[in-house]
C-alpha cells in the first residue's frame, strides 16, 4: 500500500495548520512514514473525516442516472408529454423505455394506464416513482410483465417489477456502477450501507475482485437471502475476503410499510380525507420473528418504517428481541416513542434530503402531524443517534445536500420548515461520519475541501467543492 502525508491541512472551525499521514491503509503519526511516502501540501485546505451514505441502492442508482428523469413532471400529463418527447426521439427503439422520479402527491390529474397508452400504444413503458413504491405502467408493460394491472401498482408488485427490468449487459453495468462508484467519491463518499435487492453480496464480490475500490460497501440484504447467510456462516461486519477489507457484511433489511407519496406509510391516524392508514407490509409478529432470528445469528436489521405506527412497531420487535440497527426513515414518530430509540439503542437512520422533496406532500397528506414529521432535532434531544444517508436514487447520492438539507430544512426562499427539528452543522457532519477520524490507527478515509464547512455560506455548504477523497489511503478522487 502507499504512503501519504497530506501537509498544511486545516480542520474545519480552526486556524491552526496541521499534518496528517496515512500508511497501510491508515492514520500514522507523520514522524513514521517512510522516506519514499508521496507528499501532497494541501495549502490550507480543510479535512474531515471520511463521508458515508447509510441507506443506498447502489444499482439502481448507477442505472438511474441513464434513465429518463420524470422528477420536473407536476402533472401526470407533463410526465406523459416527456415519455412522448423521448418516444419520438427513439423511433427506432424497441426495447421498454424506463423512467424514473415522477412525485404525484401533488400532482391534481391522475396516473393512468390511458395516459401513456395514448403516447406508447405498444412500446412498453415503465415509470418508477421517486420512492420506489410506486411503478407506472402502459398496457404494453403490462402484457410484457405478466402485472396484475396497467396503471400504478405499488408496494411488493413494484419492488418484483424493478428486479425483473431488462438491465444492461454485465459489462455495460460494471461500467455504470464504477462511473457512479466514483461520482460518489467526488463529493466525498468513502463507504455506503447498499441495500440493493437481489443478488447484492455476489455483485459487489464480483466487481471489488475486478478491481473497482472506489468505495467501502456494506452490503446489505432481505428475508429471502437470511437462511443463505446463516447456511454459510456469514455475521454483520464480517469481511469479504479478496475484497482488501472492502466489502462486509451489511444488515439484514425489512419493509415494514411503504411511503408517504403512495399513501401507504402506516400510520396510527387515519390519512387527512382518506379511509386509509396505510400498508403494514410485514406483520408485527413476523417482523419480531425476523429480528429475533437475525439477532441470534449476529446480523443486524435495517427496518424501513416511516408511518408513525410502523415505527411503533417496529421499536417494539427491537425492546423484545434485543436485536441491534436502525431503523431507516423514521419520518413520523409518535412524542413518546422518540426516546425508546436512545434506551433501546436503536439509530435513526434518516434521509434529509426527502424533507425537501416530501414538505408540500406532508402539509397535503398529513397537515394534523407534520409538526411530528422529519424530527431530527427531536430525536437527537432524545437521545438518538443519528446517521445520514440519501436512499438513493430515490434522492441524489451526495451527502453535502443531505448535510444541507438537515441543517437549514429548506429547499428554498421559504422559512426553515419546523426550524426546532434541524441539526448543527457539526452534528451534521457527525452523523455523515461516524466510521471515520483523524486519529492514529483510524482508517486512512478522509476529505479534502475548499471551504470550511462549519463557516462557510449555505449555498457553498450544499455544492461544498470536494478537492480529494482518500479511501484506505488511496485517492479515489483529485482535483489538487
Amino acid at each position: 500500500m502507499t504512503s501519504v502525508q497530506l501537509s498544511h491541512a486545516r480542520l474545519p472551525g480552526h486556524d491552526r495548520l496541521v499534518d496528517l499521514a496515512i500508511a497501510d491503509g491508515a492514520i500514522v503519526d507523520p514522524a513514521s512514514l517512510p522516506a519514499d511516502a508521496e507528499r501532497v501540501d494541501l495549502d490550507g485546505r480543510w479535512v474531515i473525516p471520511g463521508l458515508w451514505d447509510h441507506h443506498v441502492h447502489f444499482t439502481q442508482w448507477a442505472i438511474v442516472r441513464r434513465r429518463l428523469d420524470l422528477s420536473g413532471a407536476r402533472s401526470a400529463q407533463a410526465a406523459a408529454h416527456t415519455v412522448a418527447a423521448r418516444l419520438h426521439a427513439e423511433m427506432a427503439a424497441l426495447e421498454p423505455l424506463i423512467g424514473f422520479g415522477y412525485r404525484d402527491a401533488m400532482w391534481d390529474d391522475e396516473a393512468t394506464f390511458e395516459l401513456l397508452d395514448a403516447v406508447a400504444p405498444t412500446r412498453p413503458v415503465v415509470l418508477l416513482s421517486g420512492d420506489l413504491h410506486a411503478c407506472w405502467v402502459n398496457t404494453a408493460a403490462r402484457d410484457r410483465y405478466g402485472l396484475s394491472e396497467a396503471g400504478v401498482v405499488r408496494e411488493d408488485e413494484a419492488f418484483a417489477l424493478q428486479m425483473r427490468l431488462e438491465k444492461a449487459t454485465a459489462e455495460d453495468e460494471l461500467a455504470a456502477v464504477s462511473e457512479a462508484a466514483f461520482a460518489a467519491a467526488s463529493r466525498g463518499i468513502v463507504g455506503i450501507v447498499d441495500l440493493e435487492m437481489g443478488g447484492n453480496l455476489a455483485n459487489w464480490t464480483e466487481r471489488m475482485t475486478r478491481g473497482l475500490r472506489a468505495l467501502r460497501v456494506r452490503s446489505g440484504f432481505y428475508p429471502a437471502e437470511l437462511d443463505e447467510r446463516i447456511g454459510a456462516g456469514w455475521r454483520t461486519g464480517d469481511m469479504v475476503p479478496g475484497t482488501d477489507d472492502m466489502l462486509t457484511i451489511g444488515p439484514l433489511k425489512i419493509i415494514t410499510d411503504g411511503s408517504l407519496n403512495t399513501r401507504t406509510a402506516y400510520c396510527h391516524d387515519t390519512y387527512t380525507g382518506l379511509d386509509t392508514r396505510g400498508v403494514l407490509t410485514v406483520a408485527p409478529e413476523l417482523c419480531e420473528t425476523l429480528l429475533e432470528r437475525a439477532h441470534a445469528h449476529g446480523f443486524r436489521v435495517a427496518v424501513h418504517a416511516i408511518g408513525d405506527a410502523a415505527v411503533t412497531h417496529a421499536l417494539d420487535a427491537f425492546a423484545a428481541t434485543g436485536a441491534r440497527g436502525t431503523i431507516e426513515h423514521a419520518q413520523l414518530v409518535r412524542d413518546m416513542d422518540l426516546a425508546r430509540f436512545g434506551e433501546l439503542g436503536v439509530v435513526a437512520s434518516i434521509q434529509p434530503e426527502h424533507l425537501w422533496d416530501d414538505r408540500d406532500a406532508t402539509e397535503r397528506i398529513w397537515p394534523d402531524r407534520a409538526h411530528r414529521a422529519f424530527p431530527f432535532g427531536a430525536l437527537r434531544d432524545a437521545g438518538a443517534a443519528l446517521v445520514l444517508g440519501s436512499d438513493a436514487p430515490v434522492a441524489r447520492l451526495d451527502p453535502w445536500r443531505a448535510i444541507a438539507a438537515a441543517v437549514t430544512r429548506t429547499a428554498d426562499a421559504r422559512e426553515a420548515w419546523h426550524p426546532e427539528h434541524a441539526l448543527t452543522r457539526r452534528q451534521a457532519l457527525a452523523a455523515s461520519s461516524p466510521h471515520s477520524h483523524l486519529t492514529p490507527g483510524s482508517p486512512g478515509d478522509l476529505v479534502v475541501l475548499e471551504a470550511d464547512p462549519l463557516t462557510c455560506s449555505t449555498a457553498e455548504l450544499e455544492h461544498m467543492p470536494v478537492a480529494a477523497t482518500l479511501a484506505a489511503g488511496a485517492f479515489t478522487h483529485r482535483r489538487l
